[in-house]
């Protein structure tokens, strides 16, 4: 049964002087509770960011979609989304930078059990989170879905304290299995605990329900798959379950 839940968004500032606004979701219980960021798609901090956000709040923990582009901006335009995303490429710091302002925020929460934190991330959101997981912060696990795997710095032994869940689709275009075949050279060359889940039949985009759309609105080779995304969801949770259990 899904817990009753509150939502608010919260402000904060990160290291390179970008304001920041987050949306926070956590059950309605009196007891701290472990705590999850949410990185997004490239289009922004959008309404699909804080579904899953309000998810992992009725399954009980606290969540904050995070805001990697400042001010909240969102698009619907793979244009104006690459834009914003390269802005955040252009200093290889950046993406770490406000991800780690991000989970400090959330930490600092006092609805958070500050010992217990993990991340989840969208495509250009599993990067950020991976890259968060490879600048060695204090996370419990990480799960991307439909992630760009690419680092910014290669995860080095005994950096990553994260046990790692990447969720792909076999027919993703933007990320190849080639791409995946590195980025698991990565993880055992650095001895990081992690697993691939490859969904057949799933394109980039598999676990959002408005890729569809977005793929023919945007010329972009995106596609929604229902099964993938359910499949995804329960693997996400039996790690996140596992790893903040009590």
């Amino acid at each position: 049964m899904a817990l009753a839940i509150k939502t608010r968004e919260i402000e904060y500032t990160a290291a390179d002087g970008s304001k920041l606004i987050g949306y926070f979701a956590a059950p309605e219980t009196a007891q701290a509770v472990a705590g999850v960021i949410v990185a997004p798609e490239w289009w922004g901090r959008n309404e699909y960011t804080e579904q899953r956000a309000r998810e992992l709040a009725e399954h009980g923990f606290a969540a904050l979609a995070i805001d990697m582009y400042g001010d909240k901006k969102v698009t619907t335009t793979a244009a104006q989304a690459n834009e914003w995303m390269m802005q955040t490429f252009a200093d290889a710091d950046t993406i770490v930078t406000r991800a780690s302002a991000a989970l400090d925020t959330l930490a600092a929460q006092p609805e958070v059990n500050r010992d217990k934190l993990a991340a989840i991330g969208f495509c250009y959101g599993g990067k950020v989170v991976l890259d968060l997981a490879r600048s060695g912060a204090a996370l419990k696990a990480v799960v991307t879905f439909h992630a760009n795997l690419s680092p910014k710095a290669p995860a080095q032994q005994g950096q990553v304290q994260a046990e790692i869940l990447v969720l792909h689709g076999e027919l993703d275009s933007m990320v190849t299995l080639d791409d995946v075949a590195s980025f698991r050279e990565e993880m055992h060359a650095a001895q990081v605990e992690h697993e691939v889940i490859i969904f057949e039949d799933a394109k980039h985009g598999f676990s959002n329900p408005q890729a569809d759309e977005r793929a023919k609105a945007n010329g972009v080779d995106l596609g929604y798959n229902a099964s993938a995304e359910q499949q995804g969801l329960a693997a996400m949770y039996e790690v996140l379950d596992r790893r903040l259990a009590d």
